[in-house]
């Protein structure tokens, strides 16, 4: 009866401690919202963090932090003796790596965060020109708000994708797509803009598609609704001919033809519809005949532009659009297997056709 009741109070008193293991006041952590990568000359990686003030006594928005280590959790430690918060990741919504990282390889680093459990897979990728990038905006004191408000933003427009860490790991390890990601750069006079996308061969940034042919990137990436574009048709020497072609609803397919040693072609149809919001030049668009004329153009050049990405595409061995997994569906996994996939791209006619429809031209005719 005695052990009964040792035993009894010493589990009584063992209860109210097993929920003091892990206790975390919210003034006392710093949530890291952005993070950026660099690669040193010498190897190392310089490691910068953004973190959102709470604290009402300082005027101070965010605190940033930096440090040179080895790896990634290193610099963590680092950082964390520089500051009376405890630095926590499960806030993080932005993740930036630099140029000179991303043409050595992401994976290694990419792993790191997919193994963390508090890290979010819905966390945005992006390659910016360096760290500069988190700094100081007069405007944007949050400065990792600011950028991930930009990324959406940009992102709903079509003038960026929206890559993920899921979506980047998705396209690493499947074998017919690489991984894209928005390059974004700081100015001189103190604000950051969407610089191209870049794209990368496996996990190592290799070239750009540059900001002005983004959009037309989009339309041979898949179909959406909602975003713009800004079409000059005049060649040099010309009278001026500008088109800015807004609200588009885009479709894509991609058609296979197969001959007797295997892929002969892949084409691309594309559908675009829109609204002429400003157009200079002199061509009437309320008459119908003129209209369909300047359709037939803006489908020639957007049909060129894609072609131009297809071109890059091939030069650099890189396939960013997905053509090898459409081949792979149309061939059957036993004949894609025998491939060399990125020699097969570099001699495959790929084909870009554009329709164009402008479904609304102004209120004035």
């Amino acid at each position: 009866m005695l052990k009964k009741c040792t035993c009894l109070l010493l589990l009584l008193c063992i209860i109210p401690l097993s929920g003091c293991g892990d206790q975390r006041i919210l003034e006392d952590l710093g949530f890291i919202q952005t993070t950026s990568y660099d690669l040193l000359p010498d190897g190392k990686l310089a490691i910068t963090v953004s973190i959102p003030q709470a604290d009402p006594e300082t005027s101070a928005k965010r605190e940033v932090l930096t440090a040179t280590a080895e790896s990634s959790k290193e610099a963590k430690m680092i950082m964390s003796r520089r500051t009376g918060m405890l630095l926590v990741s499960g806030q993080i919504r932005n993740v930036l790596f630099g140029l000179s990282m991303a043409k050595n390889g992401l994976h290694g680093h990419l792993d790191t965060l997919f193994r963390d459990p508090s890290i979010s897979s819905q966390v945005k990728v992006s390659a910016a020109e360096s760290s500069k990038e988190i700094d100081d905006y007069s405007q944007h004191p949050r400065t990792g708000r600011y950028i991930d408000m930009l990324l959406e933003k940009e992102a709903l427009g079509q003038t960026i994708p929206k890559v993920t860490l899921f979506n980047f790991a998705r396209d690493f390890f499947d074998q017919g797509i690489d991984p894209v990601a928005p390059i974004i750069k700081k100015h001189e006079n103190n604000y950051i803009t969407t610089n191209g996308i870049a794209l990368f061969r496996d996990d190592r940034y290799v070239t750009k598609i540059e900001p002005q042919d983004a959009m037309v990137f989009a339309f041979l990436k898949g179909k959406f609704r909602d975003g713009q574009i800004n079409i000059e048709l005049a060649e040099p020497g010309d009278t001026k001919e500008i088109v800015m072609f807004s609200s588009l609803i885009s479709s894509r397919k991609v058609k296979v033809t197969r001959g007797a040693q295997g892929v002969d072609k892949v084409t691309y149809h594309i559908k675009v519809t829109g609204t002429v919001l400003e157009y200079i030049g002199d061509a009437r668009l309320s008459n119908d005949r003129e209209r369909h004329e300047l359709e037939k153009r803006i489908s020639k050049y957007i049909s060129k532009k894609g072609d131009r990405i297809i071109t890059l595409m091939k030069q650099h061995q890189v396939d960013s659009l997905g053509i090898g997994t459409v081949v792979r569906n149309r061939v059957g996994y036993a004949q894609w297997k025998k491939m060399n996939w990125r020699q097969e791209l570099q001699k495959l006619p790929v084909e870009c056709l554009v329709e164009v429809h402008i479904k609304d031209y102004g209120k004035f005719r």
